[in-house]
């Protein structure tokens, strides 16, 4: 009993799905206005609505879900009809490799490291003049002290800096001139 209800709900299905052909091709063409694409979206929103025919809960929504199919389709067409460019014709606009960037932060880590290392009044001097950019007199009169000991300061804490970058990478010297060559950061200046 419950085939012959199938066999029956089925043909009726298929019925009304071939009386919506019609809709579904005007609303194709009216989309795409080609009549030979309008027939493949119909016929492929159909082949899908055969297969997936169960997934319907409402009959009376049979309209509203083939419109649905119709629109996916639609969308899937322009997916596929998407341009692609192969990989190995795409030019890097970019000299800066993953492994370049992967220097580049060791080398940051590495200069904050011994910035951290240098003591408190060297680390605020660097920091004012070299980071900021303040002016000696500004050092001087931020930190209060005369602008003889700023200068003494920086010169030991920059002197302190480089002696713990080269001893800490024997290639530090070597990553320094390439993250210079590529980096849009700001770099530490010599101001005086």
């Amino acid at each position: 009993m419950k085939i012959l209800g199938f066999l029956t709900r089925n043909a009726e299905f298929q019925k009304r799905l071939a009386e919506s052909r019609e809709r579904l091709f005007r609303i194709a063409y009216s989309w795409c206005h080609d009549a030979a694409l309008a027939d493949d979206l119909v016929q492929e929103t159909l082949e899908k609505a055969l297969k997936k025919g169960g997934q319907l809960k409402d009959p009376k929504a049979l309209n509203t879900w083939l419109f649905t199919i119709l629109n996916n389709c639609w969308r899937d067409h322009f997916r596929r009809q998407r341009e692609t460019v192969d990989i190995d014709d795409v030019s890097f606009s970019s000299h800066v490799t993953p492994e370049d960037e992967g220097h580049r932060h060791q080398l940051i880590g590495k200069v904050h490291a011994a910035i951290e290392a240098l003591p408190p009044n060297q680390r605020q001097v660097l920091t004012l003049v070299d980071l900021e950019g303040c002016s000696y007199i500004e050092v001087a009169e931020i930190l209060d002290i005369p602008i003889g000991t700023v200068m003494s300061r920086l010169c030991r804490a920059r002197r302190a800096l480089k002696d713990r970058l080269l001893a800490a990478d024997a290639d530090m010297a070597h990553l320094v001139r390439e993250s210079r060559q590529f980096s849009d950061q700001p770099q530490i200046r010599r101001i005086k």
